[in-house]
């Protein structure tokens, strides 16, 4: 200690005795002050602060004593040290008076000069300790106060708290008070699962005061928290363990990444296993094709088995740069590169785009597909390839997990608040519950029945929800649960929805004159309809033909006909019916039906008219009469 830097205030009315008294202080090196009563003294330690008062205890106003207690009650100086001093009141008595007073030490005059300095070293050598652990104790509270980990300290062995951070409150969501009362009482937070695992480690304090942990408590907002908790042993001089400090931290964050990677991870695997899966699917076919275009087979088998050879490697050639392209969008996606070319989109043209795309598979699971479009003509802001490659991945997907011959409706109307909704439901394998949170991850995958293995990337979905977030809207997904079906959803905002133009169809059929009018040609009897199929062909109509009712709706969709050539009495179902739900399908209603039958009777045409056919036609039908019916 550096006495020179050291101020003391000496306090006493008699001139000589102060006189005296500072002279033995300053030639121990201290800087000194004087006071001669009460009054000054106090105002002087409110002003200047000294380390040591030197104080008297009769003075002419305030008595020393009443001046030490008033000095040590203001917090301000309660750190002042006091050094009581008396030449008249040097009993026993009143040296317990004065130090009951607060003062820090109590001399009887005569004092010697040595005496009073290695009085003073001594007060200031306590006070330079009492200092050191005050700030000491300070740069604790306020680490533990300002820290998001809770701070603990027990005694040992009882466990007793001796100190706690205020975070408890933040982590454990309760007052200190309980805690004070009852110090286990933290453990009344903890998880059931978890809890008597950490009372088993209190109660081994005493064997074992030490362990690094991670369990769940209960936060103040109900939910549960990960912490992870930490207890050291601290000893005393003899290196013996009298109590044990404790840090808990907070980990719910940590524990929520590691959740997320590992999820991450088990996707990124499942991914890779999916990704050449895929690409092996369509190899073996090419390659088996490419043998096939090597074989030596002669005459038209050679020719035949060559175009079903180039009709396979274009059809995988073609399933694997969807999946290029698919990688591709994710790829500009995350760079934030996808840019839409927006325009004022008729959603009608959109629903059917997208059809198209998915009808081949469609087709080969043998699906039944129901498009419900509204009265109006609906239309948005968007970019028109993207919109139909949105609802096309969706109708994929629909065909895909659905087994087959199932049923997938695409429904289109307006919702609230200028919304239009465009819905794709079928009655698939569905969506469990814990799935739906995660079914727009990418490189996520549904859970399948164990005889099915997982089809596609896991990112198209994904691609989906991000494409109609770029266009205002939002993809949502709903299934009852496993094996129910499922429905997905897409909402964009609607720019307007108007009737449409009257006649609009007919006009475009008008305009098609005699030439590439698009037709359907549905008969059991194939010889026939095969005939009539080359003879409109060779008159400049497109033509294409069934003689399975169950698939004309699914080639109207694909092929889009201006005219359906319908033969009445098909065999296992009525013609009637069959007409009556295409005109009640919007997509299909526009289309002219004509009913081509062996039945010519007034009835019979009747009934014809009733279910929905534009002309009737009793065969064999002649050809001015066939060309009139189809350009009505």
């Amino acid at each position: 200690m550096k006495a020179n830097s050291t101020l003391i205030l000496n306090v006493d009315d008699n001139d000589g005795a102060r006189y005296a008294k500072s002279r033995i202080l300053q030639a121990a090196g201290f800087e000194v002050i004087e006071a001669a009563n009460g009054t000054d003294a106090l105002e002087m330690v409110k002003r200047l602060n000294p380390a040591l008062v030197l104080l008297d205890v009769k003075l002419p106003d305030i008595n020393g004593i009443e001046v030490c207690r008033r000095i040590k009650a203001n917090p301000d100086s309660s750190m002042v040290l006091v050094l009581q001093t008396s030449a008249a009141l040097t009993g026993r008595a009143d040296k317990i008076r004065g130090l009951e007073g607060g003062a820090d030490n109590y001399l009887a005059a005569p004092i010697e000069a040595d005496e009073l300095i290695a009085n003073v070293n001594a007060l200031l050598r306590m006070h330079q300790t009492q200092v050191e652990l005050r700030d000491s104790e300070e740069r604790f509270r306020q680490i533990t106060d300002n820290i998001d980990d809770v701070f603990w300290m027990f005694a040992v062995p009882d466990a007793s708290l001796v100190y706690v951070s205020p975070a408890y409150g933040d982590i454990w969501g309760s007052s200190l008070e309980p805690l004070r009362e009852r110090p286990a009482a933290w453990l009344d937070a903890v998880h059931p699962d978890d809890r008597e695992r950490l009372a088993q480690r209190w109660r081994d304090l005493a064997q074992v005061p030490h362990y690094d942990d991670e369990f769940r408590v209960f936060g103040p907002d109900g939910r549960t928290r990960w912490v992870r908790d930490r207890l050291f042993a601290v000893r005393d001089a003899r290196g013996e363990v009298y109590r044990v400090a404790r840090v808990t931290s907070d980990i719910t964050a940590r524990k929520e990444m590691e959740a997320l990677l590992r999820a991450a991870d088990r996707n990124k695997n499942q991914f890779l296993a999916t990704l050449a899966h895929e690409l092996r699917n369509p190899l073996s076919p090419i390659r088996n094709a490419a043998a096939l275009l090597g074989a030596g087979a002669d005459g038209g088998s050679a020719a035949e088995h060559q175009a079903r050879a180039r009709e396979v490697i274009m059809r995988q050639v073609d399933h694997l740069a969807h999946l290029v392209d698919d990688l591709l969008d994710v790829a500009r996606i995350s760079e934030g590169k996808i840019v839409l070319r927006t325009e004022e989109v008729d959603l009608g043209a959109v629903i059917q785009q997208a059809i198209e795309t998915a009808a081949p598979l469609i087709a080969i699971r043998g699906h039944h597909l129901d498009v419900r479009l509204p009265a109006q003509q609906v239309w948005v802001m968007g970019d028109p390839v993207r919109l139909a490659q949105s609802v096309g991945n969706l109708l994929h997907n629909a065909a895909k997990f659905t087994p087959q011959g199932g049923r997938i409706e695409v429904a289109v109307s307006l919702a609230p608040e200028q919304r239009v909704q465009i819905a794709v439901r079928d009655n698939g394998i569905g969506i469990a519950d814990d799935n739906l949170a995660r079914i727009f991850t990418m490189f996520a995958q549904v859970d399948v029945p164990p005889d099915r293995a997982p089809e596609g990337l896991g990112i198209g979905l994904s691609l989906v929800s991000h494409l109609i977030e770029l266009h205002g809207g939002r993809l949502a997904a709903a299934s009852p649960g496993i094996g129910l079906g499922s429905t997905f959803t897409v909402e964009l905002p609607l720019l307007r929805a108007s009737a449409p133009a009257a006649g609009q169809e007919q006009a475009a059929q008008a305009d098609a004159g005699g030439s590439g009018l698009r037709v359907l040609l549905v008969d059991d009897n194939v010889d026939a309809m095969e005939m009539m199929g080359f003879l409109l062909a060779e008159m400049g109509y497109v033509t294409s033909t069934t003689s399975d009712a169950s698939q004309i709706e699914e080639l109207a969709l694909r092929h889009r006909p201006q005219v359906i050539v319908l033969d009445i009495g098909l065999p296992g179902v009525d013609g009637y019916q069959v007409a009556r739900r295409i005109k009640s399908n919007p997509a299909l209603a526009h289309i002219r039906l004509v009913a081509h039958t062996g039945y010519g009777s007034p009835e019979d045409r009747r009934r014809a008219m009733e279910a929905g056919f534009d002309a009737h036609l009793v065969k064999p039908a002649e050809l001015p009469d066939l060309e009139r019916a189809l350009k009505g």
